[in-house]
């Protein structure tokens, strides 16, 4: 080959008949859906021996992998020199696709973390849900919002670092409460030498990478000295700090004795779904747990760790000495090639199989058991309500993947819409989505409507994933702008679509009623109210979520007009309100002192602010 790829030449259909011809060489394979969409994208050092595998039937324990296989319409081979050059592209058309049946890492925008930007003079922690790429340190992410907040707290409380905005920390003229209770320097309005303050940094630092041993002994040290020095009082200082974090620490599990740093990772599967725990080991102790679930994968425990791996660490700025896997993985020496260079340093992946190591991964197995367990019966559950859901309602498909969109207005102001996902039976809120209604001149709703569903799917590829099942929220005249838009959009086919209105004692109805296409009676639950119940709980989370947004809009706007009004308040002071404050609702709970404080603003003006808004105060909420 004199290109670094080449596609195979098979023609389309017969997936099986091409996987029994595949070339004898290493390449990435795609297996397509009937309807063109990529299932799974894997790699192989030999493409014929990988993917013959997958139709002998013999070789699958389990009746979930062979329904898998069986969706298999096609399938595109992409030959590569080196399996080296496999892996790199198999990487890089995850990353594309996200294929439904491998194991992709969702993003970690979810989950929370710790931003330290050492650059600054007085650097202070904050909360981030996205990591950038610039010089500042990340910590995390951490499992919840609670978590971040209780190890904020501790090292508030601990090493006393500012914990005030950039703006309040540039205008505050004295200390602030945090302060008064001693858990702050205060270096915006005290003397605080940088180094001094650079030190406090620095131990809270080796707090957060687990190095707690490490920080015992030096603050120990540092105790005894200003002892000996008969500096009594910074003695005091730091034997409270010592025993606080000795409290600290007594709470954290020892699970090595040598002390290291390092990650383990287990992976458990069965029928079709998969967990991978992750322990993050630091300094000998346990100090995080994590799992992710995959309800739907193809990957064998040892491809989805070698996945999970290259995924899990891309962008990271740490990276242990150590890993622990549960399984071999592919690629060992790559990926462990690839760390390296990520860490600047060896970094061993390997599966220890004696003594408290071997132990060790043993609990991380044992959790990912357990949580696939639950993970199972979690999706028995949905997966029968959902089975009869499609029997009840005549759909083409089971409503794996449910969207409903709902718009919400008052009196044609600030018109938004809110859609909600639900995967398997349970709210996917990652993937929930708010949109201003820019299209509509006056107030209409199927014309709301149409906008909406075309802005979610009317970018071709780009607005994969498509549901299984779309809800509107609405009757036969809601249902009947969704259907238009699915026939202009040519996407008739791809999805089933109902819609589900409110029920009206005026006219007698005793129950909410769902409509199918095509159908002008309301569809009977009979027995199986469940299931309209179920329709329910999905059409009133997608209310919530749009009446939620609707309301903050319509504060914003009602109170940024209430400021306009106000004598004094131009354009930059209003913008230096909201720079301050960070939102309109926080500069209307200001007090008149905090108000006055503001450079420019007097304790007049402050009065004029605050009975200007109050004014407005009550102001209506979307319906």
């Amino acid at each position: 080959m004199n290109t670094l790829l080449d596609a195979h030449p098979l023609a389309p259909g017969d997936p099986a008949g091409k996987a029994a011809n595949a070339p004898l060489t290493p390449g990435v394979y795609l297996m397509k859906a009937a309807d063109g969409r990529i299932l799974y994208v894997g790699k192989a050092r030999n493409l014929r021996k990988r993917l013959s595998a997958y139709f002998k039937t013999s070789t699958h324990s389990e009746s979930k992998i062979d329904a898998l296989v069986g969706r298999i319409a096609d399938i595109e081979m992409i030959l590569t020199r080196t399996e080296k050059e496999a892996l790199i592209l198999e990487s890089n058309l995850i990353k594309r696709h996200r294929p439904r049946f491998n194991v992709v890492l969702k993003d970690d925008k979810r989950y929370p973390s710790l931003r330290l930007d050492p650059k600054e003079t007085y650097a202070r922690f904050t909360v981030v849900r996205k990591i950038g790429e610039d010089d500042a340190l990340y910590f995390g992410p951490f499992a919840s919002a609670q978590a971040v907040r209780e190890t904020l707290k501790v090292l508030n409380r601990t090493f006393k670092l500012r914990n005030c905005k950039s703006s309040e920390f540039r205008t505050r003229t004295r200390p602030c409460l945090h302060c008064q209770m001693n858990g702050c320097l205060a270096p915006c309005c005290r003397d605080v030498p940088p180094d001094v303050y650079r030190e406090h940094v620095q131990e809270a630092i080796l707090f957060l990478k687990g190095r707690t041993q490490e920080l015992l002994a030096k603050i120990r040290g540092d105790m005894e000295s200003a002892a000996a020095a008969q500096e009594y009082e910074r003695a005091a200082r730091l034997r409270d700090k010592l025993f606080a974090l000795q409290r600290t620490t007594e709470k954290q599990v020892a699970v090595t004795t040598d002390f290291m740093d390092r990650d383990v990772f287990a992976a458990a599967a069965a029928s079709g779904s998969a967990v991978i725990t992750y322990l993050e080991v630091r300094g000998g102790f346990l100090t995080g747990t994590r799992h992710f679930g995959f309800s739907e994968t193809m990957a064998a425990e040892h491809e989805m760790l070698g996945m999970f791996i290259r995924q899990f660490y891309e962008g990271r700025t740490f990276v242990p000495e150590e890993l622990f896997v549960s399984h071999p993985i592919e690629d060992e020496a790559w990926i462990q090639e690839w760390l390296a260079v990520q860490r600047g340093r060896r970094v061993r992946v390997h599966r220890p199989e004696r003594g408290e190591k071997a132990r060790l991964l043993e609990v991380a197995l044992n959790n990912a058991r357990t949580e696939l367990q639950a993970l199972l019966a979690r999706r028995s559950s949905g997966t029968a309500l959902l089975e009869r859901l499609q029997r009840r309602l005549n759909l083409s498909r089971r409503p794996q993947r449910i969207e409903c969109v709902d718009n919400s207005t008052l009196m044609g102001s600030d018109p938004v819409a809110g859609l909600v996902v639900f995967v398997d039976g349970r709210p996917e809120r990652s993937a929930y989505r708010r949109y201003r209604i820019t299209g509509v001149a006056v107030p209409d709703d199927y014309a709301a409507m149409s906008e909406i569903l075309r802005r979610r799917l009317g970018k071709g590829a780009a607005s994969e994933p498509f549901p299984d099942l779309l809800m509107v929220d609405g009757g036969k005249g809601q249902l009947g702008a969704a259907l238009a838009v699915m026939k202009d959009l040519q996407l008739d086919g791809r999805m089933d679509v109902i819609g589900i209105a409110k029920m009206d004692p005026d006219r007698g109805d005793v129950q909410d009623k769902v409509f199918l296409p095509g159908r002008s009676n309301p569809v009977h639950f009979g027995r199986e109210g469940d299931l309209l119940l179920f329709l329910q709980q999905v059409r009133d989370e997608t209310h919530r979520h749009a009446v939620s947004f609707h309301r903050r809009r319509h504060r914003a706007t009602a109170l940024k007009s209430a400021l306009d009004t106000i004598s004094g308040v131009g354009r930059v002071r209003k913008a230096q309100l909201i720079e301050h404050f960070g939102s309109f609702e926080a500069v209307r709970a200001a007090t008149l002192a905090e108000l006055s404080a503001l450079p420019g603003f007097s304790l007049k003006l402050a009065a004029a602010i605050k009975e200007g808004l109050n004014a407005n105060r009550d102001t209506p909420a979307a319906e």
